[in-house]
C-alpha cells in the first residue's frame, strides 16, 4: 500500500474490503431488480381482465413509473446522504426496496402494483449511494478502478436476474417470487449494516463548510451538467433497442431457430462486455486519464452502432452488441470518476444522485425513442439514430468539457 493509500488512525477503514462487500451487495441488488422484469406483464395479466392494448399500457407504465419517480426523488436522498452518511442511505434504500417488493406479491389490482412500483422508485438510491460511498472512502488514485469494479457488480446482477427470475417463476408463483426478491434485499440491508465501514460525516466546526456548499455556489457546474447529459444519452441509446430486440433478431435470422434464446443472448452482450472490461478500463483511466477513455468510448460506440443497422447475420449482431458494451465500460466508470474528482466533499452523494436522475430519464426515453423510430421507419433506423446521438454527445463533450476544463 502506498503512502497516498493510507488514512490517519482516526479515519482508517479497510477500503479494499469495502469494495468487495459493496460489489456483492450491488450484485444482489441487480439480481433483485431485474429478476421480476421478465414476468411483470404476465403478473399484471393476473390482476384483471385486460385487452392487449391495456396490458401493453399497464406493463409500460409499471416499467416507467419507477424510473420517473427515481428521477425526481434521487437528489433529495442525495442531500440527506451528504449530511447523514452514505452507508445509512444504503441501508434505508435496501430496507425500503425490500418492503415495497415484498408487498408487490400481495397486490390485488394493477393500481396497487403501480403504486408500489412508484414507492420502489421513491425509496431507491441504493446504487448511487453505493457508488458515492466507494468514491469517498477510496484513495483518489484508486477511484477509477474501484468504481469500475462496482459497475460490474450491478451489471452482473442484472444479467443473472432475468435467468434466475425466469427459472424461479417456472417453479413458484409470481407472488412468491416477489416475496423472495424482498427477502434478498432484506439480506442486503443486514449485509451493509454489519459489514460496510464508513468514515463518520464531519461534525462540529468541520461541518459548516460541507453544509454551506450548494448548487448555486458549485464550481464547474457546466462540467457536471455535461456529464449528467452524457449519462442520460448513453442510457437512452442503450435502452432504445429494448422494445424491439426480439423482433429485430427475428428479422435477422428470418424467423429460423429459437428467436427467444438468440434475443436473450443479444440482449446480454452489452452487459457481459461491461462486466469483463469495466475494471480494466477503470484501472487504465487512473493511469492515462479518464477523459481519453470517454472520448474513445464515443468513437467506439459510433463504429458499433452504424454497422448494426446493416447487419445480416446473428453472429455479427452479437459481436456488435458486445462492442457497444465495451464502449459502455470505457465511459460509465470514467464519468463517475470525473464526477467524484470534480464534486465538493459535501456534495458527492447529491452529485451522484443527480446523475442517477438523468440516468433514470434516459431509461424512460430510450424505449420510447426506439418504439417511435421503429414505427415511423424500421428497426434498423434505431441504430443509425443511436449513432447520431452518440456522435453529437461526443462533440458536445469535446467542445464543452474537454476543451474548457483540465480533466485528469
Amino acid at each position: 500500500m502506498t503512502e497516498s493509500d493510507r488514512e490517519t488512525p482516526d479515519q482508517a477503514i479497510n477500503w479494499q474490503r469495502n469494495i468487495w462487500i459493496v460489489w456483492l451487495a450491488v450484485f444482489m441488488t441487480g439480481v433483485a431488480f431485474s429478476e421480476v422484469l421478465p414476468f411483470m406483464p404476465l403478473y399484471i395479466d393476473t390482476l384483471g381482465h385486460f385487452s392487449k392494448s391495456e396490458l401493453t399500457f399497464y406493463s409500460g407504465a409499471a416499467f416507467a413509473i419507477n424510473f420517473l419517480v427515481t428521477a425526481v426523488v434521487s437528489p433529495i436522498w442525495g442531500r440527506v446522504a451528504d449530511k447523514k452518511g452514505r452507508k445509512l442511505m444504503m441501508m434505508r434504500a435496501a430496507l425500503g426496496l425490500a418492503i415495497s417488493l415484498f408487498l408487490m406479491g400481495f397486490a390485488q389490482n394493477v393500481f396497487e402494483l403501480l403504486a408500489l412500483r412508484a414507492l420502489q422508485g421513491a425509496l431507491g438510491g441504493f446504487v448511487s449511494n453505493a457508488n458515492a460511498l466507494i468514491a469517498t472512502q477510496t484513495p483518489k488514485k484508486k477511484v477509477g478502478r474501484s468504481l469500475g469494479i462496482i459497475v460490474t457488480g450491478f451489471t452482473g446482477g442484472q444479467l443473472i436476474g432475468p435467468l434466475f427470475g425466469g427459472a424461479m417463476a417456472s417453479v413458484v408463483s409470481y407472488q412468491t417470487l416477489f416475496h423472495i426478491t424482498g427477502l434478498i434485499l432484506l439480506i442486503v440491508f443486514f449485509f451493509i449494516w454489519f459489514l460496510v465501514e464508513e468514515r463518520p460525516v464531519a461534525t462540529g466546526q468541520e461541518e459548516n463548510p460541507v453544509i454551506k456548499v450548494s448548487w448555486n455556489t458549485l464550481p464547474k457546474k457546466t462540467l457536471l451538467v455535461s456529464l449528467f447529459l452524457t449519462t442520460m444519452l448513453i442510457q437512452t441509446v442503450n435502452m432504445s433497442i429494448n422494445p424491439i430486440v426480439s423482433l429485430f433478431v427475428r428479422e435477422v435470422v428470418h424467423n429460423q431457430g429459437s428467436v427467444t434464446f438468440i434475443a436473450g443472448i443479444v440482449a446480454a452482450m452489452p452487459g457481459l462486455a461491461t462486466v469483463i472490461f469495466a475494471p480494466v478500463f477503470g484501472r487504465l483511466g487512473d493511469k492515462i486519464g479518464t477523459k481519453y477513455l470517454i472520448q474513445a468510448g464515443f468513437v467506439m460506440a459510433v463504429f458499433a452502432f452504424i454497422p448494426t443497422a446493416f447487419v445480416t447475420s446473428v453472429i455479427g449482431l452479437i459481436l456488435l452488441r458486445f462492442a457497444v458494451g465495451i464502449s459502455d465500460s470505457t465511459m460509465l466508470p470514467a464519468i463517475q470518476t470525473l464526477l467524484t474528482k470534480n464534486s465538493p466533499a459535501g456534495m458527492v452523494s447529491r452529485i451522484f444522485s443527480y446523475n442517477q436522475s438523468f440516468q433514470a430519464v434516459g431509461s424512460v426515453m430510450g424505449p420510447m425513442l426506439g418504439a417511435a423510430i421503429a414505427n415511423i421507419f424500421d428497426y434498423r433506423a434505431i441504430f443509425m439514430v443511436s449513432a447520431g446521438i452518440v456522435a453529437i454527445n461526443g462533440l458536445l463533450f469535446f467542445f464543452n468539457v474537454n476543451r474548457k476544463y483540465d480533466l485528469n
